[in-house]
């Protein structure tokens, strides 16, 4: 099995931007090459978060996203091949994680053996107009073999980020954050914790009008609401233990606002911020104390990473275990993911299975996702 390059793309629940990862992969190891972030219009993220809710005319809308965002996907990679100087033909596969617009693992959907997950951006889109085959459609296989279909990427931390007689917890804070437990004796486990950075992010939108709050500096201004932050943990998604799984259908603005209206007082909008960033990272620190029986560092990806605030509140919750981000283990925070999509691409395309178990409940280990192959595309470059 010799090296070889693989792209790896990943729009997450905070639609943000599509996070597109030039990496050369093979039994040694994953290498990052090039990365870049490709914008999503406003216009284009206002309908994914439309679509993301029950509606109407739901088929439709779908579709037609579907086939936008496949085509977003497939600018992004060859920008990204642009910028990095590599060509088309040197390029392996596609692995595209796509945009998730439902999540109700059987967990939570009743009747759970029609638990489902959705992703959209279409991969014979991508692969046409890139004509490059694209592996994509991942978690849905986990859940046909009983799992949650979430999260994947523990698999890649462990190849990535393990290490023998360390106790190491890789924690991603995307708009769902989640933890991977590596026990440094080859045992893999994890679980999504609860909301990262989708409550603060919609929140702030909301009143000061900016995608995300930079550095966490409103939160930080703030001060926590003690009533509030019970309230909020005392969701009944943290009393559950063992593989779990969630998302913005639990956790959104009109969950929080139906929070606000039974407390006896209404705290002011920036300390509903601070109450936030608090709940991100008490609900991160419980799930990892009581599911890790030793904690010797922990390394933190995703838009999280590059919280200040957060990350001040996950030390004082989580101390005396060293805190840093995955940049001291050599792959910078943001890329970690995209990364996670191009190494299960990987897996995928040689037999290989890309799911654990252990994190997501399945009833054994699968080859994940669908290949869609390339072949010369229908665009000229």
């Amino acid at each position: 099995m010799p090296d070889s390059l693989f792209v790896g793309l990943m729009s997450g629940t905070s639609i943000d931007g599509i996070d597109c990862a030039l990496t050369r992969i093979g039994p040694g190891g994953i290498e990052l090459l090039a990365t870049c972030e490709h914008p999503i219009t406003e216009d284009t993220r206002s309908r994914i978060a439309a679509i993301s809710r029950v509606g109407s005319n739901e088929i439709e809308r779908m579709g037609a996203l579907d086939r936008e965002l496949g085509e977003l996907f497939a600018a992004a990679t060859l920008s990204l091949l642009d910028q990095s100087g590599h060509q088309v033909d040197e390029i392996r596969a596609i692995g595209s994680h796509g945009q998730t617009i439902r999540h109700l693992p059987p967990s939570v959907h009743q009747p759970p053996e029609q638990g489902f997950t959705l992703q959209i951006g279409d991969p014979n889109t991508i692969a046409q107009r890139t004509g490059i085959t694209t592996v994509a459609d991942f978690r849905r296989r986990d859940i046909a073999a009983g799992g949650e279909g979430a999260p994947l990427a523990p698999a890649f931390h462990a190849a990535a980020f393990a290490t023998a007689g360390v106790a190491r917890v890789i924690l991603n804070i995307g708009g769902i954050a989640n933890a991977t437990l590596l026990d440094g004796t080859g045992g893999v486990r994890g679980f999504d914790t609860g909301p990262g950075n989708t409550l603060l992010d919609h929140w702030i939108q909301r009143h000061r009008g900016t995608a995300f709050d930079r550095d966490g500096q409103w939160a930080a201004e703030g001060e926590v609401d003690s009533a509030l932050l019970a309230q909020l943990l005392a969701h009944d998604y943290f009393a559950r233990t063992g593989p779990r799984s969630t998302g913005k259908e639990a956790f959104n603005l009109d969950w929080l606002d139906r929070q606000l209206q039974q407390l006896p007082h209404s705290p002011d909008a920036r300390a509903v911020q601070s109450t936030l960033a608090e709940f991100t990272a008490a609900t991160i620190a419980e799930g990892i104390t009581r599911e890790a029986t030793r904690v010797d560092e922990i390394y933190v990806c995703g838009g999280g990473a590059r919280n200040t605030d957060l990350m001040r509140r996950l030390y004082r919750r989580l101390s005396p275990a060293a805190l840093d981000t995955t940049a001291a283990l050599g792959l910078a925070p943001e890329w970690v993911e995209a990364a996670a999509f191009a190494w299960l691409a990987w897996r995928t395309l040689e037999g290989l299975t890309g799911n654990v178990p252990a994190v997501t409940g399945a009833a054994r280990a699968v080859v994940l996702g669908g290949v869609y192959p390339g072949g010369a595309s229908a665009v000229a470059r």
